[in-house]
């Protein structure tokens, strides 16, 4: 038994723009594991993939990190689940 609660069978909802906005960046799995090094924050480029994949969770201080080098706000990662809840 897995002890992760998934949301609708998703293991973060960052997926779809986590990749969209790392993409329109121009930013590879390698980059952004570096520069999220330099915050103090350790993401591995397969685990960067893996969450991109929906194949792994997110912790709130990698959201707000990965946020910080995409130079874009926490919402905007978070906009899907923003709208499928009502927001």
């Amino acid at each position: 038994m897995s002890l992760i609660v998934k949301f609708e069978e998703n293991m973060n909802v960052i997926s779809r723009l986590l990749k969209k906005y790392r993409t329109e960046k121009n930013i590879s799995y390698e980059k952004l594991s570096a520069q999220l090094e330099l915050l103090g924050i350790s993401i591995h480029k397969q685990s960067l993939y893996d969450i991109e994949n929906n194949k792994r969770t997110v912790k709130d201080y990698e959201l707000y990190g990965l946020a910080k080098v995409l130079e874009i706000d926490v919402n905007d990662l978070l906009a899907d689940i923003k709208k499928k809840l009502g927001d």
